[in-house]
């Protein structure tokens, strides 16, 4: 038998493994994901879109130097140290301030604000700079003006926030019909200042009126409470306009508190959510983005604003994170056809890679089996073929899953905090606790990879064992040796139940020590794959094969015993 390949297979492995790497690297180049978007998509998204510079200068010529200056704040954190930019609005911004110092001191003009107005003023506080808004309530004066002007609006709304200052249960704060209880009643009065403008979203202003109607019936704040604590957390951190432009974009009592715990904390964070929620997208929007991905967030904004106003409205629309993982460098082109077909795109990137893999793959088995081939030709080619497809298959899985941010280590939570949860499914006393929740097959991506990934190990398994049986088949052998072969062969059989169990104590591992996320079905999948594996191979593959070796046995000991006997 010729051991070495023809010169056709010898001609063709080197241009198959060029061909195969060089289609490899076009898929790592193409900025198509499954669940994240690459920082080139961003780039691509937010040319010809203005920037927060621009945006801030947009403010300004409003005439709302308050929104301005949170835009400038957003720009020096996404910005290089020292740009030239940043500096010029910076100037410009403060010759805008001292040439009207009424409009900077509340952040912009408001004819509701007129109470107030003469008030700081007549108590020299109007050549002041910019303030936080609370401040100007914190006088029994400022607070008379502003309750009488408020008396006489038409909104139930409004008048249904002022009585709530005659409840007199609540938690934190003193009761406002009591001395001590100046706090609460201003910030009743700034929300009722805040609907009276109709500065909040009519969906939130609808939860604050109800709210603020139960308190007012049941003579407690209850619910109410939380919600002005998280107010005066903004007011005492923006000044009125700044207030107004962030409250508008919240819709729901659950983001208000998210806000209002970022305003607590301070710091980069809950500059960037200001600075984002000024950019023509909702604070909503911003702030469940970062509630969906509270790890990586922040760098996520900061990346898509430092790009302008179309990176960031891509990421909010996405909802995924900024994949960070190392990549080749993208054409315009390509990242174009991605921005606006990224289900095109992330098909050619798995294809091109699963093609290149493959041809990485076959021409390497080309070489293997043709030099090493029992049997005839053909099957060395269908051989390598499968195998081809196999390690294909597998590589483009485990391309997917390295090359998207899927496992990430959760947060921690803080030092000395105390968590003890009881599940239960409902109480019989509590009602509310009965809800019926409906069944979904929503399945998280990291538990359809890692399902993928041991089903693709399985699948190898079973190309191996059928490999092993066509071999011994193939070969020049009596029937009672190659049943003897097959008997020694077991273990490899087996190896699909091997492969299954130590996948599952793997992933088990690895979820306690916290290196994945706790996930019992990709876990457990493993196992299921491997009884799946070796259930076929017994069934489907060796117990027929032996059978037929039985039998072939029995006719030639036959023939054997009916022969006579020679010398």
């Amino acid at each position: 038998m010729n051991s070495f390949p023809p010169p056709s297979a010898r001609r063709w492995f080197w241009p198959a493994l060029a061909c195969g790497l060089v289609m490899m690297v076009l898929a790592w180049a193409v900025p198509g994901h499954l669940a994240s978007v690459a920082p080139a998509l961003l780039v691509r998204a937010g040319q010809g879109t203005p920037t927060l510079i621009e945006l801030g200068r947009a403010q300004l010529e409003r005439g709302l130097p308050g929104p301005a200056a949170l835009l400038l704040t957003g720009a020096r954190l996404g910005a290089a140290e020292g740009a030239s930019d940043v500096k010029a609005f910076a100037r410009e911004l403060a010759e805008f301030q001292a040439r009207e110092p009424e409009l900077a001191i509340w952040g912009g003009a408001d004819p509701f604000l007129e109470p107030l107005r003469r008030t700081a003023v007549s108590e020299g506080k109007g050549a002041a700079a910019s303030r936080p808004v609370v401040d100007f309530l914190v006088t029994a004066r400022a607070r008379e003006a502003l309750r009488g002007f408020l008396a006489n609006s038409r909104l139930a709304a409004v008048r249904e926030t002022l009585a709530v200052r005659e409840v007199p249960r609540t938690g934190i704060f003193v009761p406002a019909n009591r001395p001590g209880g100046q706090t609460l009643e201003a910030l009743l009065l700034l929300a009722a200042l805040l609907q009276q403008g109709e500065h909040l979203n009519p969906a939130f202003a609808r939860e604050w009126r109800e709210a603020a109607r139960v308190a007012a019936a049941r003579g407690e704040l209850g619910t109410l409470e939380p919600m002005l604590i998280d107010l005066l957390a903004l007011g005492r951190r923006l000044d009125w306009r700044q207030l107004t432009e962030i409250a508008g974009g919240v819709e729901t009592r659950e983001m208000w508190a998210d806000l209002g715990k970022l305003a607590r904390a301070g710091g980069e964070p809950f500059a960037i959510a200001l600075a984002a929620g000024l950019t023509g997208q909702s604070t909503e929007r911003v702030l469940r983005y970062r509630a969906a991905h509270p790890g990586t967030a922040d760098a996520d904004l900061r990346l898509a604003l430092s790009s302008g106003e179309g990176a960031l409205r891509l990421l909010l629309e996405r909802g995924v994170p900024v994949n960070r993982q190392p990549a080749a460098p993208v054409p315009g082109a390509v990242a174009g056809l991605a921005l606006l077909y990224p289900g095109l795109a992330l098909t050619l990137k798995l294809a091109l890679f699963a093609a290149g893999a493959y041809l990485l793959g076959s021409g390497v088995f080309l070489r293997t089996d043709v030099k090493s081939a029992v049997g005839p030709r053909t099957a060395a080619s269908e051989l390598f073929s499968g195998r081809a497809s196999l390690i294909a298959l597998a590589a483009t899985v485990i391309f997917l899953a390295a090359t998207e941010p899927f496992n990430r280590v959760p947060n921690a939570p803080p030092e000395g905090m105390l968590r003890l949860a009881v599940p239960v499914l409902g109480s019989v006393l509590d009602p509310a606790s009965l809800v019926h929740v409906p069944p979904t097959l929503s399945i998280n991506m990291n538990t359809l990879i890692s399902i993928a990934f041991f089903a693709a190990l399985q699948i190898g398994m079973y190309w191996i064992c059928l490999t092993k049986i066509r071999e011994i088949a193939a070969g020049d052998l009596p029937s009672l040796v190659k049943l003897r072969l097959m008997e020694n062969e077991e273990n490899l059989f087996d190896g699909g139940l091997y492969i299954g169990i130590g996948g599952t104590a793997t992933a088990l591992v690895l979820q306690v020590i916290g290196v994945i996320e706790p996930n019992l079905l990709a876990a457990y999948s493993s196992n299921l794959f491997g009884i799946t594996c070796v259930a076929l191979v017994k069934i489907r593959l060796v117990r027929p094969f032996k059978t037929k070796l039985i039998l072939a046995a029995q006719d030639a000991l036959v023939a054997q015993a009916g022969q006579p006997q020679g010398r």
